[in-house]
Parts: C-alpha cells; structure tokens; sequence
C-alpha cells in the first residue's frame, strides 16, 4: 500500500511539474526585433513582391529563393510594397527583392537580364563591376529598423 501512495504522489508532482514548465516562455529573456522593408518606385502594380531575408554569405545573392532565412511576399498597393520581419535577433542580414509580376515564384529572365524588378540592400544599381554579395548588402540589425530598397528594371 505504501508503495502505491509513493507511486501516486510522483506521478502527481510530476504531472505538476509537466504543466508548470509547459507554461514557460523560453523567448521570455530575449528581446526580440522587427524589420521592415519597403521597395517604392515599382513599374505597375502586378503580381507581388518577394523578400528574402538573409544572415549567411554562402545564401546570397539567392537568384532562385531557396537559401532565405526568411521569405514574406507582400501585396502591391499605389506601385509600393513593404513587409516586416517580426521576432528577429540582433544580427547582419541583408535583403533581396523580386518583383514577380507574374507571381510564379520566380526570376523571369531575358536574354542575359532578368525581365522583373530586382532589389538588394544597399544597392542603387548593378553591373558587372557592381554585383550583389552579402558583405556588400548586409547591414547589422540592432533595433526595430526600417530599410528602403530600389527597385532595379534592367
């Protein structure tokens, strides 16, 4: 019988214990920060913008969006778009653009130049003496920001 209130009791504190801990924030000590991006300047109001988010030099520049560390499209509205990046830790990160008019997901390409918009961090323009890298682009986060990006139509 002993053995039976010893069980009891242990099973209770420990379901006590599951419920307790179960209510714990574990972000709770970490102050988190937010990001927003706003492209102006977009030739029409098709489709929708990408926005990738990065934090690592081999995931950028991403021509097929598949490295991000975050990715959010944002609606259209007066050829504007902005979205922000919400619970971010302080860090470097850098941020390209695609104005996927045709809202397929992806780069649509000419010849040699790609026929949609595209914006990096830090970049008015781009050529071949100017390209895209994440040492270039990247800026470091530290508090709530907001960050402007040209919109590039080749």
């Amino acid at each position: 019988m002993e053995y039976i209130i010893k069980k009891y009791c242990f099973l209770h504190v420990c379901m006590i214990l599951f419920i307790l801990i179960g209510q714990i924030d574990v972000n709770s000590n970490v102050n988190t920060i937010s990001l927003t991006v706003v492209v102006s300047g977009l030739r029409n109001s098709d489709g929708v913008v990408v926005f990738g988010l990065y934090n690592r030099k081999d995931a950028f520049p991403d021509e097929n969006y598949k490295k991000y560390f975050r990715k959010i499209s944002g609606k259209i509205n007066n050829n504007t778009a902005s979205v922000t990046f919400e619970n971010l830790l302080p860090d470097t990160y850098a941020v390209n653009i695609l104005h996927d008019e045709d809202n397929d997901g992806r780069i649509k390409m000419g010849f040699l130049l790609p026929k949609e918009g595209i914006g990096f961090s830090n970049f008015k323009s781009i050529g071949l003496l100017n390209k895209p890298n994440f040492s270039k682009a990247s800026f470091e986060l530290l508090s709530d920001s907001t960050v402007k990006i040209k919109i590039i139509y080749m």
